[in-house]
């Protein structure tokens, strides 16, 4: 059901002010136009498409994809296609089956099908000008839940980090405007401009963690320390800064190790750098994660590779490690080509 906006209180407003803060600071990057919104029909995004077409009239494109989850699916779309009329925006929708299988995260694999449709409709809007952004409509809320269910995985630096304000993908650049903004103040921004938007029933759904962190977790550090969301996102750039520079190790490493990587250069290394280096390798190569129990038990065989005739073959992400003459290759599992084996996860959100 539509949510009807509300008389906006002085706090209302001051907390709105923090969207065109946001955003203002957004255009001090000088993003490569046009933009590209990546358009649900909730709150979030309803608001970042109104702040964009303010700030850039007719420099802005609407992205719809129709996950076909639910029947509210088809209120989202109708919503879309009813702002952007009314806005006179330019909505591109596409529809998929984002339903997961037995074994799959289903927020995981609606996210990877959310991007891959992303990128069809990027492709689709190049034919009448190229897009130079895409913006999405995570604020600061969604990084704090992030994070919170990257520690509870015992992630290490890189899910720690989070969700980026900026990246690429396919060499298209992507950015999250709205990423210091905390939900309430979004919708208080939304108020204050009479503006309504769609509620996603599945949100109350405590099934998914991260609506139980939304629902628990977050009105307690609410409480307990007011200025968490600042402070969260402060660890979360230290991590991404302390993953850059492994990634460069890495490079650097790999480099000298030869790709794929010479056993022996790997046990001249010591056991952070070889597992740095592998992790980089896998994740560069193959978009290939291993698990903490795969690297572990990895590492212990290349220790003990002394002699020529050890053998390597290990399981590792979709696939195993083994060992060729003195390198390490990976190989996916049998089957994997022909797309039985589950792909690597989407980019976070």
């Amino acid at each position: 059901m539509p949510t009807s906006p509300s008389n906006s209180s002085r706090t209302d407003l001051m907390a709105a002010r923090t969207v065109d803060n946001a955003m203002a600071r957004f255009a001090a990057t000088g993003p490569a136009l046009p933009l590209a919104v990546a358009l649900s029909g909730g709150a979030d995004s309803t608001a970042l498409l109104l702040a964009c077409a303010e700030r850039w009239p007719g420099q802005v494109v609407a992205l719809h994809v129709h996950h076909g989850l639910q029947a509210a699916g088809d209120d989202f779309e109708r919503h879309c296609i009813a702002l952007c009329a009314r806005l006179d925006i330019p909505l591109h929708v596409r529809r998929v089956d984002a339903r997961h299988t037995s074994g799959e995260s289903p927020e995981a694999v609606a996210r990877e099908y959310r991007y891959e449709a992303l990128d069809v409709l990027t492709s689709v809007c190049a034919g009448v000008g190229a897009v130079g952004t895409v913006v999405i409509a995570q604020h600061a809320d969604d990084q704090v839940e992030t994070i919170l269910l990257a520690l509870s995985r015992g992630a290490g630096l890189r899910g720690l980090a989070a969700m980026p304000e900026r990246w690429k993908r396919q060499d298209l650049a992507y950015a999250r405007p709205l990423l210091s903004v905390p939900g309430a103040a979004i919708r208080s921004w939304l108020r204050s401009r009479e503006q309504t938007w769609i509620e996603d029933p599945s949100n109350s759904n405590e099934q998914f963690t991260r609506n139980r962190i939304r629902a628990r977790l977050l009105p307690a550090l609410e409480a307990a320390f007011p200025q968490f969301r600042s402070t969260f996102s402060r660890s979360a750039a230290h991590a991404a800064q302390a993953q850059l520079v492994l990634d460069e190790v890495a490079v650097s490493d790999l480099a000298d190790a030869g790709s794929p990587p010479r056993i022996r250069a790997l046990q001249a290394l010591s056991v952070p750098r070889q597992a740095n280096l592998i992790r980089y390798w896998l994740g560069q190569a193959y978009a290939v994660i291993p698990s903490s129990a795969q690297l572990n038990e990895l590492l212990s065989q290349i220790a003990a590779c002394t002699t020529r005739g050890h053998r390597i073959h290990l399981k590792v992400g979709t696939g195993f490690v083994v060992r060729k003459g003195g390198t390490l290759i990976w190989q996916p599992a049998p089957g994997a080509l022909d797309g039985q084996v589950s792909k690597p996860e989407a980019p976070d959100d």
